[in-house]
């Protein structure tokens, strides 16, 4: 398990491709909605941890959606 604190943060879950997929509003790289990525810096290292975690979930769904 991967120690979260608030001077260990998780690492932003950008990986450059920076594209908004219109029918759903999830970026094609990271799949974090605007919101959510405009408001990374101001979140806590929990509420990161959190959404990191979501974003796999989210991933998978997207990708079962497509099929």
């Amino acid at each position: 398990m991967t120690d979260i604190t608030a001077n260990n943060p998780p690492a932003s879950p950008c990986i450059g491709v920076c594209a908004i997929d219109e029918s759903n509003g999830f970026c094609l790289g990271c799949y974090r909605s605007l919101d959510e990525i405009k408001g990374w810096w101001d979140m806590t290292a929990a509420q990161q941890s959190a959404l990191v975690n979501e974003l796999a979930d989210r991933q998978i769904d997207l990708a079962n959606f497509d099929d």
